[in-house]
């Protein structure tokens, strides 16, 4: 690995998550959930824009159809064009999950289709494993996968081959794997976290099989072999780190989002930093370019932006 964990952009998000590379324009997009804001950065001239969301915005994935992104907002699914500032609506989640659930994590298969999981919301009282996985097929019709219902959704990723998932309940403190296609397997333990400090939260796959993930509230990000021994980690100038991605001409530079939500002023005070999007100039193995959504946003019908992008110097 060359050099520390730095500060790419002082972003000081809410909650920083979500955080994708673009191969074709090379900039990194990535969300303040909390604040309903889209980000990107383009590390070539330091380039900063930002897009209010019409809702808070959980996870992203890049499409096939040049200059779209799929969205994972709270309660539903859309197409977004940065460039055009325009939306696609695509469909509600309500009926599929219950009402007090949001999306949340999400990525996309190596077959094209977007798998993501939600998040329990309940207005009052401690979150309860309600929420399913989700996929989003290249005809645009979600299906509900079968696998254990979360508290909330985290480190979703496919191995390199694409023929097995990794997924967690943050809650459980447990990452899980299954066999992956068309069809899925049972779900089996990968690595069990309950004896270690903080939580699992999102990961990245590197083009030899590893899984880094992002430990909130443990300030590291770990990454694990295929047999789930552990293999390496990487210390975090931020306590909440949220979710790895491989970006960069090579794939070798490694971005972390991470989040200062929940913090009170004495803890934000010992964790500055917290909230900003960081890199590694050489995380010493390459990743695993992003795969791309099949879907066709163009079969939707557009609908007037809900708001203008903020170049930010």
């Amino acid at each position: 690995m060359t050099g520390p964990v730095r500060v790419a952009v002082p972003a000081g998000n809410t909650l920083g998550e979500g955080v994708l590379w673009c191969d074709r324009e090379q900039v990194v997009y990535w969300t303040d959930i909390q604040q309903s804001q889209l980000w990107r950065y383009r590390p070539q001239d330091g380039a900063i824009a930002r897009w209010p969301m019409p809702e808070r915005l959980a996870a992203m994935a890049l499409c096939e159809a040049d200059g779209w992104l799929l969205l994972a907002l709270a309660s539903r699914l859309a197409f977004f064009h940065p460039e055009h500032n325009e939306f696609r609506d695509l469909q509600g989640l309500h009926g599929l999950a219950p009402l007090d659930t949001r999306a949340n994590d999400g990525a996309c298969d190596r077959q094209g289709r977007f798998v993501f999981g939600l998040l329990h919301e309940p207005a009052e009282g401690p979150k309860q494993a309600v929420a399913p996985f989700l996929r989003l097929n290249a005809d645009l019709s979600l299906e509900v996968l079968p696998l254990p219902t979360v508290a909330i959704s985290n480190s979703i990723a496919f191995s390199p081959s694409g023929d097995t998932m990794y997924f967690c309940d943050s809650v459980q403190k447990q990452i899980l794997r299954c066999d992956y296609g068309d069809t899925l397997g049972p779900a089996q333990l990968f690595v069990d976290l309950q004896a270690e400090p903080g939580e699992p939260d999102g990961s990245a796959v590197d083009a030899d099989g590893g899984l880094w993930n992002a430990r909130w509230g443990d300030a590291r990000v770990v990454r694990y072999l295929p047999d789930g021994t552990e293999d390496r980690a990487i210390a975090t100038p931020v306590s909440q780190p949220t979710r790895p991605a491989f970006g960069g001409p090579a794939h070798r530079t490694l971005f972390i989002t991470s989040a200062h939500d929940g913090m009170d002023t004495a803890a934000r005070a010992q964790d500055p930093l917290a909230g900003h999007l960081l890199s590694l100039d050489d995380a010493g193995i390459a990743g695993f370019p992003e795969a791309r959504f099949a879907g066709d946003p163009n079969s939707l019908p557009p609908r007037a932006p809900r708001g203008t992008s903020a170049e930010i110097p």
